[in-house]
């Protein structure tokens, strides 16, 4: 008898916790829609008070502010992508540490030599290479 008691208690307060999740979901959905809702009717009431105004353009009824909304939205992003990632690595530090430009990084590292080259042998390096492309090209055109 003991023991159904206990049974029942924990039951009633695992039924508990759910319940009270489950209206907390409920709470927390109802109150997103109705922020959705205000925030549609003030981008409405915002539209309507300036752009006229200021642009020429008409003013929108609710629907249309809603499209308009809506339509901000799938241009511009939904927001929450500026904050820290709570948990990893944000996707900049993948970036910056993955080894794929490795070989390029090394490449570039070499490109401060470029001008003291050029000056020195890089005109004549030029010059001859010109020549050369000149010269297989007249070869290749007496040919045919």
């Amino acid at each position: 008898m003991e023991h159904k008691r206990e049974f029942e208690k924990v039951v009633e307060k695992k039924v508990e916790s759910t319940v009270k999740k489950v209206v907390k979901v409920i709470a927390m959905v109802i109150l997103g829609v109705l922020i959705f809702l205000l925030a549609n009717y003030l981008l409405m009431r915002l539209w309507n008070w300036l752009m006229p105004d200021l642009f020429g353009v008409g003013t929108v009824t609710y629907w249309q502010a809603l499209g308009v909304f809506v339509l901000a939205k799938l241009l511009f992003g939904f927001g929450g992508g500026g904050g820290k990632s709570k948990g990893g690595t944000s996707h900049k530090k993948k970036i910056k540490s993955s080894n794929t430009c490795m070989p390029w990084r090394r490449d570039f590292d070499e490109w401060k030599h470029y001008d003291q080259f050029w000056k020195e042998e890089g005109e004549e390096a030029f010059k001859a290479y010109v020549e050369k492309i000149k010269n297989d090209n007249h070869d290749t055109s007496e040919e045919n």
